[in-house]
């Protein structure tokens, strides 16, 4: 199974830590396309490639994905963007989201939940695994 991973690189870092557990996590269930997403240096890794190159490259990978699993709890554009496109050629999507009283979940990542195809998931990371089974097997 091939599974694309989706969190805030832009849109802000404070959760790469998280990522990165999630993310290991996932590989159990197969090849994670976009680990760089939990790495620490991303955003210096990627420093020197075009905005170009990283929209077709991910867009790629979105494509060659099963499935897309994403961290929603930062707001990011890129995020809304990938699960936007992803959605729209009807892949399966599980968004996780960690409630909390200063965050509130995006309207249009909610309301697009529909318990198949669209699923989000308000969790806490020892959540993660039994979540990531149910969905994934």
């Amino acid at each position: 199974m091939k599974i694309y991973f989706c969190g805030s690189i832009g849109g802000g870092r404070q959760d790469d830590e998280i990522y990165a557990r999630l993310i290991e996590k996932l590989q159990t269930y197969g090849e994670v396309l976009t680990k760089h997403v939990g790495s620490k240096t991303v955003v210096q890794d990627e420093i020197d490639l075009t905005a170009k190159y990283i929209h077709d490259r991910d867009v790629r990978w979105l494509e060659e994905s099963d499935v897309v699993v994403a961290e929603v709890t930062q707001i990011s554009m890129g995020v809304g963007y990938e699960l936007g496109r992803a959605a729209a050629m009807g892949m399966k999507i599980l968004c996780l989201y960690r409630p909390s009283p200063d965050k509130r979940l995006s309207d249009m990542i909610a309301g697009a939940h529909n318990g198949t195809k669209f699923v989000v998931k308000n969790y806490t990371e020892e959540e993660a695994e039994q979540i990531f089974k149910d969905f994934l097997i």
